[in-house]
């Protein structure tokens, strides 16, 4: 056994190597004397048999049975009673090896978020892997229970999961046929000849009653009705504008493959394995793709938050993926101009007019803060000035900011844009978070702070000095990446891949074990 550990390798596995789990591996034999952990008379123990299973069914918590070798474990136990002690060793180590991958994946994913760049730390959530396996699961009289405790256990992962569920069926089904390409858009009371896919598919997805296609043959081809309430009701579950209109986008969304949705609801697990077990106080968290901000679980006493947001523009503004806390609020805060976009955006605007600063409420400012006065140009191009804008409702920060101090010099504020919430897609930033309605995240973050009530608080915003309020507790500030979400109504939404990171993940996956740590 000690050779083979020390190997790192059994060349039957799926993924032969396990050099990421040797030193565990090693730890784990020698602690029950290097005898077999799964093997007794030739025959895999009921503990073994019930990870066989877990490791058959592993698609159902959205993770892929061949990776824990699901279809080789029945020739492997058939082989196990005329099997040598080369052989019995053989079998139990590739157990060992198969259980720590699908335990490690099932608890903080396959995948550490680091290899992103993502700012989240699954390090507190590690565990002595090989104490749970060799004392919780060697001789566990429930194997399911034992394993299922090391899931997240917040009621969002659970719905993916029956969500995933929904979706395997329905991808067992196949697609059907697409949705044809009407050439134009498709409004309500046209005709369209591609009435009859629409409402199958739209009847297959849930978003359209069965008794929509009782219609007679000439009001089945018309666009109306129930059917156009059905298009509506996909297209807000798709990140689409729900208008009801019948264009690319929703054309391209209807007849986007069920294996898509079903890959979708599986990264979405896969990162929810990432964030902590348990938070001291509820959460604020940003899914970048839904362009929405909620609290993420609730607590007695905590409101519910759930409002749009704008994030970083996609590619080259993206907002970042990562965790920190939020600290102090600002009410009337400057901005301070980051140095980028006054080089890429404000000095070609002032050298077309020389006003634009004092016209949009700008100032100059030298390195101790102190304002300039006339030939600033030089100063800025040479990056000894910087531009400041004053506070008030022409502010870029709006009336108030959230700040969680982090590397990424990322936070939330208001906009005096409003106009761009009441779009479907909002990633329109250089980075930071703009919030839709600032004054209910502002009373919402300081519901421990008694003294500031609402009245206090819009005071404050339309105040005439800046003022900070720390907070009494920390807030956790989660911003995660995830394509699909599945509500507390049980509603299931999807939302498209603006940044790219849906495909990285997918890349890093099909590369199998072991995956970068």
């Amino acid at each position: 056994m000690v050779t083979l550990i020390a190997m790192a390798r059994l060349a039957d596995l799926r993924w032969p190597s396990f050099i990421d789990y040797r030193e565990q591996i090693s730890t784990f034999y020698e602690a029950g004397a290097y005898s077999l952990a799964w093997v007794s008379n030739n025959q895999p123990t009921p503990q073994a048999l019930a990870l066989i299973q877990l490791f058959k069914a592993a698609a159902e918590k959205g993770l892929n049975p061949d990776d824990y070798d699901s279809p080789r474990w029945d020739n492997r136990i058939a082989r196990l009673r005329a099997a040598s002690v080369d052989d019995l060793m053989h079998f139990d180590l590739a157990l060992t090896v198969c259980a720590m991958r699908y335990v490690s994946a099932l608890h903080v994913g396959r995948v550490n978020p680091q290899h992103f760049k993502f700012g989240l730390d699954v390090g507190p959530k590690r565990y002595d892997l090989t104490e749970f396996l060799r004392y919780q699961v060697v001789y566990s009289t429930d194997v399911n229970a034992a394993i299922a405790a090391l899931e997240p256990r917040y009621a969002g992962y659970a719905r993916l999961k029956a969500a995933l569920g929904v979706y395997m069926k329905l991808a067992a089904q196949g697609d059907g046929e697409a949705i044809p390409d009407p050439g134009k858009t498709v409004r309500p009371g046209d005709s369209y000849s591609g009435m009859t896919q629409l409402v199958t598919r739209l009847t297959q997805l849930g978003d359209a009653s069965p008794d929509v296609s009782s219609q007679s043959a000439e009001e089945a081809s018309i666009y109306q009705g129930a059917i156009v309430d059905a298009v509506k009701h996909f297209q807000r579950r798709h990140g689409l504008e729900p208008d009801g209109s019948i264009g690319k986008g929703t054309v391209a969304a209807l007849n986007t493959p069920l294996s898509v949705r079903v890959e979708q609801l599986q990264f979405a697990l896969e990162r929810y394995r990432w964030i902590p077990d348990s938070f001291p106080q509820p959460p604020i968290m940003v899914n970048i793709p839904e362009f929405r901000l909620h609290t993420m679980i609730h607590q007695p006493g905590a409101m519910p938050l759930d409002m749009a947001v704008v994030v970083g523009k996609a590619y080259q503004h993206r907002t970042p993926v990562f965790a920190d806390y939020m600290r102090y609020v600002i009410f009337r805060p400057y901005w301070e101009v980051p140095s980028s976009i006054t080089s890429a955006e404000l000095i070609p605007k002032i050298r077309r007019n020389p006003n634009y600063l004092a016209v949009h409420n700008y100032i100059v400012v030298d390195g101790a803060g102190e304002a300039v006065g006339g030939g600033v140009m030089g100063g800025l191009l040479s990056g000894a000035y910087r531009i400041r804008q004053k506070p008030g409702p022409k502010n870029s920060l709006g009336l108030v900011k959230f700040m969680f101090p982090n590397s990424y010099n990322v936070y939330m504020h208001g906009t005096p844009a409003t106009r761009l919430f009441a779009r479907s897609r909002r990633d329109f930033s250089h980075g930071c978070i703009r919030v839709e309605n600032p004054l209910a995240l502002a009373k919402w973050v300081l519901r421990d702070n008694p003294e500031w009530t609402e009245d206090r608080i819009v005071a404050a915003m339309h105040g005439s000095h800046t003022i900070q309020v720390n907070l009494t507790h920390p807030i956790p500030v989660l911003i995660l990446y995830d394509t699909a979400v599945v509500k507390p109504d049980g509603q299931i939404y999807f939302f498209n891949d603006i940044y790219g990171y849906d495909t990285e993940l997918r890349q890093v996956l099909e590369g199998g074990y072991p995956y970068p740590d």
